[in-house]
């Protein structure tokens, strides 16, 4: 009798003890913190940095990229806008990915942020298949593959991510476009003919204007495009409210790169991009696919919405307050969108 009371305690104790204990800690989309944040390669860490050498026919160069997180499954490249831009406006996943164990790799391209900015080699380096070629040795180069490799395109990111989808969607999971369109022309005639009559037509004159001159030195331009586009269809927050992040990856655009292939005018396109237009090609693509417009966007939001039915396995998401930096001025709606497409792909959910 005395060693089943024993017995009992013992059950008893066991019992209360594992009542009590904090869970194990798996706030990381159901990965232990542990998990999560394990290194990728041994030796010295480096906070995930890796400096990563491509080749081109200018020559070799490096580009930065920077991992965050671990998992095996879900891992999503980010590929920011300009062109000549920097990962910086993407900063703001750092609060929302790891949450739910998402890895995520923030990516300089070539000419931009803290990758190598290679002088007077431009008609070379400057051109969409160079870049796609640069995104696959930067893939290779981080052991993404079709079991776990998203692709994140932002405005001219999501050009490239375009583009490397049509060539190598092999070796995609799961590919995000937000705020872009699939065609340049119809890109410029929805600033032309949509986003400029709502403006000022005095301003408006004015902007056009500078542009007709090629003044676009002019200090004057930027203080019309500021209050009246910028801070209406880019990001929609008072000029002192941007973000800290938003503010560091503009001030390093790199203009020669983004006026080769963009062109001077923030009104459509005019560089080496003007006649850039993939629409027809959109059911070639049949991985899972997320297409993201906003209502203020510089980008249609209906074309964004058409986008989604081309491709084989398209979704799309309206951030109904946002801009064309909607991950910031539409942020809840963007991350959980995002999130829960990758989550979605990543059960099966989405063939």
């Amino acid at each position: 009798m005395k060693k089943l009371s024993y017995l009992f305690l013992a059950l008893t104790a066991t019992w209360l003890i594992s009542c009590t204990a904090p869970p194990a800690d798996t706030s990381a989309g159901g990965m232990t913190l542990k998990d999560y944040f394990a290194p990728h390669e041994p030796g010295m860490q480096s906070g995930g940095v890796k400096v990563i050498p491509i080749k081109t026919r200018a020559g070799d160069f490096n580009v930065w990229t920077q991992r965050i997180g671990n998992n095996p499954k879900m891992k999503v490249l980010l590929l920011h806008g300009g062109p000549g831009a920097t990962h910086e406006y993407f900063e703001c996943v750092s609060s929302f990915f790891p949450r739910e164990g998402i890895e995520f790799i923030y990516y300089d391209q070539l000419g931009s942020g803290n990758s190598d900015h290679p002088e007077g080699k431009g008609d070379l380096l400057w051109e969409n298949d160079r870049f796609v070629e640069e995104v696959e040795q930067v893939r290779t180069a981080l052991g993404l593959n079709k079991d776990n490799f998203y692709l994140l395109g932002s405005s001219w990111g999501g050009i490239l991510a375009l583009e490397y989808a049509l060539k190598y969607q092999q070796n995609l999971k799961g590919l995000i476009i937000t705020n872009m369109m699939s065609s340049a022309p119809l890109y410029a005639k929805y600033a032309e003919e949509v986003l400029g009559p709502q403006m000022d037509p005095a301003v408006l004159k004015e902007i056009k204007d500078i542009e007709a001159k090629g003044d676009f030195e002019n200090p004057r331009y930027m203080e019309l495009l500021m209050p009246n586009f910028y801070t209406k269809h880019l990001l929609r927050l008072p000029l002192e409210q941007w973000p800290d992040a938003v503010n560091r990856s503009f001030a390093k655009m790199n203009q020669k790169v983004y006026v080769t292939m963009q062109g001077p005018s923030e009104f459509g396109i005019s560089g080496k991009l003007e006649k850039w237009d993939v629409s027809a090609r959109l059911p070639e693509i049949t991985v899972p696919t997320l297409t993201i417009g906003a209502t203020h966007d510089t980008m249609d939001p209906k074309h964004m919405e058409w986008m989604s039915t081309q491709v084989k396995n398209g979704q799309f998401l309206l951030c109904p307050n946002g801009s064309h930096l909607c991950m910031w001025d539409d942020q809840q709606v963007w991350m959980d969108g995002v999130m829960n497409f990758m989550k979605e792909v990543d059960k099966g959910g989405v063939k």
